[in-house]
Parts: structure tokens; C-alpha cells; sequence
């Protein structure tokens, strides 16, 4: 409720926060102790938020015929610099091979200069140059190794500390992010989590079936609509969430840039259903054509 999700700010709100003293009988656990609980228990606690919403189900809390969808993203424990995709390994290895390249073509200039003036390469300079090979040529192996990889397990991100983190996107203040999309079904009455799912989704687009099928098994209502943003609008899983027999409400983002050209975008020509015409802004009727896919 607070936006309390770390376990070392938990150890210290348990010292501080009365609302939290009160609830924990004034135990104090340590910031390890909470981290080790929430990663033993993962199935009790699935278990008892079930728990939680059977008991909402009978004291009649989930007969709402409404609930709305949307998803959060929560950062992982993973730094960005831990995380890779297939672009950002050709990069790493492209970055790799041009400084390779600088070093040993720094080495033939040192060997030309010095054998010009009848001496050899000092032993110290040749030793430093060594090392910063040596440590790419390390770095360039693990990133093939993690490179190869992805071929044996066909995933497209790698996560080192974390590796059930994806990067995504988030905000314009935050653009990218490595973490889990945690989708979140609320009932539109008593405002009642009656699902929730943690995902590895890039985009909530993918999550909505998953999500109205999941509140759809919970709640009692004989015919149940989902509310949604835009950002769920997707053709297949609307359709599949009204194959089970479930009302979506999820508005179509708006693709076109015509209106930054100043033309007419296709949402202002209306269809008369009766004439079987769409009518442009000027109240013409438009000619028939052909029928798009």
C-alpha cells in the first residue's frame, strides 16, 4: 500500500513505522530474513492470496460484473549491464574487435619505431599491452559463450544476476528497464485484486486473454466485461477473450499520422449501415472499391 518493496527498507520500517510495529508484534527481521521468505514461499503465498480470494467469494465481494485490467513494471535485482540481447552482444564483439585491432597495430608502430632506432620494445609497455588483450580476449569469449547460448535455447535476452528479468519498455522518464510486467485484474466494486499474474511480456498487448480468463474463473457474475488502455488493443486476444465468453473494452490506439499531415485520418469517415456507404466530412458518399483484409 506504501510502495515498500525492498527488504532493507522493510527492516527499517519495522523499527520506525508504527502501522508496521503494530502488525509484526514488534519483530524486527532483517533485511535477509525477509528476502529469504518471499524466495522459500513463493507457492504459500500464491496459495494464500487463493485463500484470500475464496473468502472474498463467499462474503459476496466478487458478484461484480466489471473489472479492469492493467499491468505494472517492477525492476529486478538484474542491471542493465548484466542484460543482453543479440544486438547488444554484436555490438559488445564489434567494440571488442576495433580495440583489438588498436592494439596490435599500436604494437607493429611501437616494433617499426624501435627497430628503426636499433632498440626493442620495453619489456613493461609490451607486458601492459599483453594484459589489455589477454582481458579483451576473456571478455570475448564469455560473450560468444553467452552468444551461443541463445542459439541452444532460442531466447532473445540473457539475464546473468536475474535470469527471469527482461528488459522493457516503460515511460518517457524511464525508457527501458530490466524487471517483470506484473498484470493486475481489480474487481470495479469493492476495488479487490481477483488476479495477478508476473510475466516476462515486453508489452501488455500480449495479456489480455490471460488476465480476463483468469478474473472470469474467480468472479460469479454470469457475463463479465474487462476494462482495458490502449495499450491491450490487439485483434486475437480480444477475440479469444470473447470466445470465453467474456466483454472486452479496450479502446484502438490511434496509428495514422495523417492528422500531423493535415489529411483525414480513416476514424473521421462515419459507416451508414442503412445505405451500406461510409460518408466523408464533407457528407459525399464514398465510392466503392474493393474490401481490404
Amino acid at each position: 500500500m506504501n510502495q515498500v518493496q525492498s527488504s532493507r527498507r522493510l527492516e527499517r520500517e519495522c523499527g520506525r513505522n508504527l502501522e508496521l510495529i503494530w502488525l509484526t508484534g514488534r519483530l524486527k527481521p532483517d533485511f535477509k530474513t525477509i528476502a529469504d521468505f518471499r524466495k522459500d514461499n513463493g507457492p504459500a503465498i500464491r496459495k494464500m492470496c487463493q485463500r484470500f480470494v475464496a473468502l472474498c467469494r463467499n462474503m459476496d465481494l466478487l458478484d461484480s460484473d466489471v473489472v479492469a485490467i492493467d499491468g505494472s513494471r517492477f525492476k529486478a535485482v538484474n542491471a542493465k549491464a548484466k542484460n543482453y540481447t543479440r544486438s547488444k552482444l554484436r555490438q559488445k564483439l564489434g567494440e571488442i574487435d576495433k580495440a583489438i585491432e588498436r592494439y596490435l597495430g599500436e604494437l607493429d608502430r611501437a616494433n617499426e619505431v624501435f627497430e628503426q632506432a636499433g632498440t626493442v620494445l620495453p619489456e613493461s609497455r609490451m607486458e601492459r599491452i599483453l594484459r589489455k588483450l589477454e582481458h579483451l580476449q576473456k571478455e570475448a569469449a564469455r560473450y560468444r559463450s553467452i552468444e551461443h547460448r541463445m542459439d541452444e535455447t532460442g531466447e532473445t535476452q540473457v539475464s546473468l544476476s536475474d535470469p527471469d528479468a527482461r528488459s522493457m519498455a516503460t515511460t518517457a522518464r524511464m525508457p527501458r528497464i530490466v524487471g517483470y510486467n506484473v498484470q493486475t485484474a481489480v474487481e470495479a466494486d469493492h476495488h479487490l485484486i481477483v488476479a495477478h499474474e508476473v510475466t516476462m511480456l515486453g508489452f501488455d498487448r500480449d495479456a489480455l486473454s490471460m488476465m480476463t480468463t483468469a478474473a472470469n474463473d474467480v468472479m460469479t457474475t454470469d457475463q463479465l466485461t474487462a476494462i482495458a488502455d490502449k495499450g491491450y488493443y490487439k485483434s486475437e486476444e480480444i477475440v479469444a477473450s470473447e470466445d470465453a465468453g467474456i466483454w472486452v473494452v479496450v479502446p484502438k490506439p490511434m496509428t495514422s499520422n495523417a492528422a500531423a499531415h493535415g489529411q483525414f485520418d480513416k476514424a473521421d469517415f462515419a459507416y451508414d449501415a442503412d445505405e451500406d456507404v461510409y460518408v466523408c466530412p464533407a457528407g459525399k458518399h464514398l465510392t466503392y472499391r474493393f474490401t481490404g483484409q
